[in-house]
């Protein structure tokens, strides 16, 4: 009986692995292949990691010769295999780490529909939780589904940028220690010296984070700033070994020092949680007080290992998070100042100009416009997060592209942020002007009030010409001739009068308007007629009573506003809002995204009770078969 037992058991073990090993990768690969996507030929095991380890390896002879092309294409040193792939297999391949199968993604309209996906089926990678449970453990950096979106609703609103700017102080302090010490540097060495920087940002940066999270405990914050780091490098060791089942399990001398660490962190986090419950409950609003009130309230709910893990694990990815990125990104965009002192001189008038010996605050640094291009491009070159990494936890799909449930898909930040057909032919070189519009261009800079004279010319303009109709009662028509007859009678007069008044004619352009310019207009009227059409369509099929009711409700709403004013007044008070409530928007963004999440909270609740006691009761055919469905 026992060894019958044994034996069931043993082939079970076998045909999980089996198909955990082997038919699962293969299933997945087959069902890329079908949709032309192809990659590297993966190893048994090891997918494509050996080929990976020998390109890095030759990349890094290459930098270390100095055989390197005097440009900011860090990717080819860093990830010079996903250029050699994309070379041959295409845009859109796929490869293996172990037995994790990954889709490489490039196209802008994909990764921009990628990013921008809101659905919790397209999540985190689940092997990042394994791999580097360690490190990450289950918190918001790593969590998908329900448990993610309940995290993220707790850290959200401590994050939002009032709350940021009141850490400002702590910002000030740590920086004006580091610049003291720099100085001391200076003057031991007469004058001039040679400062490492890296890991001097690393401690700044940690010491902000330590004195935000812990408030008055900051010391034991920062001892275990540096434990987090330690169990960082050990955890970077292993990267190759990511998808290799079994590996994190194996007593090696890196997964004993990971192990140790991991308890000491969380030995260590525990014991000023404690602290705080007894002496300081209350008194501070750090962020470790607020993650302990949040789990007190869902105590009741959660046991205290669960408890316990909570505010470890978010207490370690809001220290990775914010102390790794924020010294990266800094490094770099000094570096990069470094080498640009044109632009170091730029900036150094701007902030000289704006703070006039002050120490600057969150409103002057909303002012300092080349500082902001600055750190865009250096972002743009050097970005903190290489990999931008998803999985599927469900079939989805993505453009023409079907993904497998438990595929990853990957978008290469270094890549997009240096594509010469999205950057230009300079997408290398280091050009802050890029930015002088911002991120969103000018249109943004108009609505947001940057450019303040053409932004108040427009809203007079439209002021004027609503008064002239509305107000005064003149007509378009009787407008258009007026307006050509004085241009035409000034034009004509000065044309034959040029000779006296010493000032010659200007001479009028040629207008000539390109057939490709009305074929362009004409195919985008298409698409909008198309696309309204569709989506009036899909609404009136009467697959989707949720659609339908929003439209109503919609068209209602419009219709209702549309009595009370004519349509010239209309026009204008809807051109009028869009010059306004934008910067208002940007200004109060945090009070006003908190009481827009509360509406729309409200809003579901009414209709799901709706919905319960009224809709669902209603005899219409497909109602009941979704909700048997």
């Amino acid at each position: 009986m026992l060894l019958s037992i044994a034996l069931v058991c043993v082939f079970g073990l076998l045909f999980h692995l089996y198909n955990s090993l082997v038919t699962k990768p293969r299933r997945l690969q087959s069902a890329l292949r079908k949709q032309g996507i192809i990659g590297p030929q993966p190893k048994f095991l090891l997918g494509n990691t050996l080929e990976i380890k020998k390109s890095c390896e030759a990349a890094a002879k290459v930098a270390s010769n100095g055989d390197i092309v005097d440009s900011h294409n860090c990717g080819a040193t860093l990830l010079p295999f996903f250029g050699q792939w994309q070379g041959q297999y295409g845009e859109v391949f796929m490869f293996s780490l172990g037995n994790t199968q990954l889709v490489h993604v490039t196209q802008p309209e994909m990764v921009r529909e990628i990013t921008t996906c809101t659905s919790l089926d397209l999540g985190k990678p689940t092997y990042q939780a394994t791999e580097r449970g360690s490190l990450l453990g289950n918190g918001i950096l790593t969590s998908n589904g329900p448990f993610w979106a309940h995290q993220r609703k707790i850290l959200a609103p401590e994050l939002y940028m009032e709350k940021v700017k009141g850490m400002i102080n702590l910002v000030q302090d740590s920086a004006l220690t580091l610049l003291s010490s720099w100085n001391i540097q200076i003057e031991a060495q007469g004058g001039t010296a040679d400062i490492k920087i890296d890991a001097d940002m690393r401690s700044f940066s940690g010491d902000v984070i330590s004195k935000a999270c812990f408030g008055s405990n900051f010391s034991k914050g920062e001892e275990i700033f540096f434990k987090l780091r330690a169990l960082q490098e050990a955890s970077s060791k292993r990267v190759l070994s990511t998808g290799i089942p079994g590996m994190r399990y194996i007593p090696t001398k890196n997964n004993r020092e990971t192990w140790a660490l991991e308890k000491e962190i969380k030995a260590l986090i525990l014991k000023i949680v404690k602290e705080k419950r007894i002496t300081e409950a209350g008194s501070e609003k750090d962020l470790l007080q607020m993650v302990l009130e949040v789990a007190t309230i869902n105590s009741e709910l959660m046991s205290q290992n669960a408890i316990d893990s909570f505010i470890v694990d978010n207490c370690k990815n809001i220290y990775l998070a914010g102390y790794e990125t924020t010294a990266v990104a800094a490094t770099w965009c000094l570096m990069l100042l470094a080498a640009n002192p044109n632009w170091q001189q730029i900036i150094r008038d701007e902030v000289l100009q704006i703070c006039k010996g002050q120490i600057p605050n969150a409103d002057m640094i909303r002012q300092m416009k080349q500082l902001t291009m600055t750190i865009n491009e250096s972002l743009r070159l050097y970005p903190p997060v290489a990999v931008i990494s998803r999985e599927a936890l469900k079939e989805m799909k993505f453009g023409e592209i079907n993904v497998p449930k438990g595929v990853n898909l990957w978008t290469i930040v270094t890549t997009l942020h240096t594509d010469p057909n999205i950057w230009g032919t300079d997408s290398y070189k280091f050009n802050p002007g890029r930015f002088a519009n911002g991120i969103r261009g000018a249109f943004a800079d108009i609505l947001l009030w940057r450019n303040k004279q053409i932004s108040g010319g427009m809203l007079a303009g439209a002021t004027v010409i609503w008064f002239l109709f509305e107000c005064i009662g003149y007509h378009l028509l009787t407008l258009i001739c007026h307006s050509l007859i004085v241009s035409l009678a000034f034009l004509f007069f000065w044309s034959n009068l040029s000779f006296f008044i010493n000032k010659s004619f200007i001479e009028l352009p040629k207008i000539e308007f390109p057939e490709e310019l009305w074929m362009q207009l004409a195919l985008l009227l298409r698409d909008q007629f198309t696309c309204a059409f569709g989506i009036f369509r899909e609404v009136a099929s009467g697959n989707d009573l949720k659609k339908f009711l929003y439209a109503i409700f919609g068209l209602w709403i419009i219709s209702t506003v549309g009595r009370w004013f004519n349509f010239l007044t209309l026009v204008y008070l809807i051109f009028a809002m869009l010059l306004t409530v934008p910067f208002f928007y940007e200004k109060y963004e945090d009070k006003v995204d908190a009481y827009g999440e509360m509406a729309i909270k409200e809003l579901r609740k009414q209709y799901s009770q709706v919905d319960e006691k009224v809709l669902q009761k209603l005899p219409i055919p497909f109602l009941k078969d979704s909700k048997q469905d």
